[in-house]
């Protein structure tokens, strides 16, 4: 999928690569947006059946380009290593889910001391600023749904720079860990989609059903951008352009002003041994995370010897040459 998408992106396209959560340098899809055409993995843990077999979808079976009888030589080999992979992420995942916990710990701490009318009175400013030119409309907009991070066997990895290549403006929203930007880019979204605009809603790998890290309008060149010490963007890795003249407007919004100072000081220890231990756990898992990827690594070495790789570029040709 790589090597396709990196095709695509020489001749000028625009291509999106999906990065593996438990394999950094590994890809779970690569999209070609100007195609409207993907290439997805499949497989556990992942499983996608197509929609349209035949019609739309096509099914690309590697197993076809491997020798069966070799890999079958290390069938015990690679039921037992599957088992320690499976369980080593098991416990990886109980580490984090304790340390979500510890996350609403702080999350309900910061919620006794924000001040929610400055939240309102700033995203109305933010709104009336952007939008105020734009109508409602009868046709919202979409919501596209991605991570922009992942807690990796590496530790945490971001690609938020990337996504904002070529943004004409971009609100660095600050926030200690705990004090969720969630609320600011949720009223803002609404307004964006119902002025007809399609939004990208980026989410917090610790909190993937609930919480909003990110927030791009592509069509407005406008992206929102939450920091902190597990995910930080600095102006001038955006800035790149020495000259400014395609550096994009930088606004930096800082949560911490709209925490109610007296309430907040009652609660700082807590909130400072909760962050602490987060940390750990955090730690631990990852540690659980590299295990398993030396077991994947393993396991890999019972695969790659038994797999015809001249045959698979064949492949990536033809597919290629099929997409044009």
């Amino acid at each position: 999928m790589r090597k396709i998408g990196e095709t695509y992106l020489e001749r000028g396209e625009d291509v999106d690569f999906m990065h593996c959560s438990s394999d950094n340098n590994s890809l779970d899809g690569v999209v070609l947006k100007n195609k409207r055409i993907a290439l997805i993995d499949a497989t556990s843990p992942h499983v996608v059946d197509p929609i349209n077999p035949g019609a739309v979808d096509q099914i690309i079976h590697l197993g076809d380009y491997w020798n069966e009888r070799g890999i079958r030589e290390n069938k015990l080999a690679v039921i037992e290593t599957n088992e320690r992979i499976k369980s080593l992420f098991q416990y990886a995942y109980n580490y984090f889910a304790a340390a979500g916990k510890l996350y609403d710990n702080m999350a309900a701490m910061y919620d006794t001391a924000i001040e929610r009318a400055e939240i309102y009175k700033l995203t109305a400013a933010v709104v009336g600023n952007e939008l105020a030119h734009k109508e409602l409309c009868l046709n919202p907009g979409s919501v596209k749904k991605y991570f922009a991070s992942a807690i990796t066997p590496m530790g945490i990895t971001n690609y938020i720079k990337s996504l904002i290549n070529g943004y004409k403006k971009v609100y660095i929203i600050s926030n200690p860990v705990g004090l969720c930007a969630t609320s600011l880019l949720n009223i803002f979204s609404e307004s964006v989609i119902y002025r007809g605009f399609d939004i990208e809603l980026y989410y917090c790998p610790m909190k993937p059903e609930s919480k909003i890290e990110h927030l791009l309008v592509p069509e407005l060149g406008i992206a929102f951008i939450s920091v902190n010490k597990y995910h930080d963007l600095e102006p001038w890795e955006i800035a790149t352009d020495e000259e400014g003249k395609h550096n994009p407007e930088i606004v930096h919004i800082d949560m911490n002003d709209m925490l109610d100072r007296r309430k907040l000081e009652k609660l700082e220890n807590l909130i400072e041994s909760n962050c602490d231990s987060m940390d750990k756990l955090i730690c631990d898992g990852i540690g659980y995370l590299k295990r398993a990827k030396q077991e994947h690594d393993y396991l890999e070495s019972f695969y790659i010897p038994n797999m015809d790789f001249k045959k698979i570029d064949e492949l990536r040709d033809e597919i290629i040459a099929k997409i044009g």
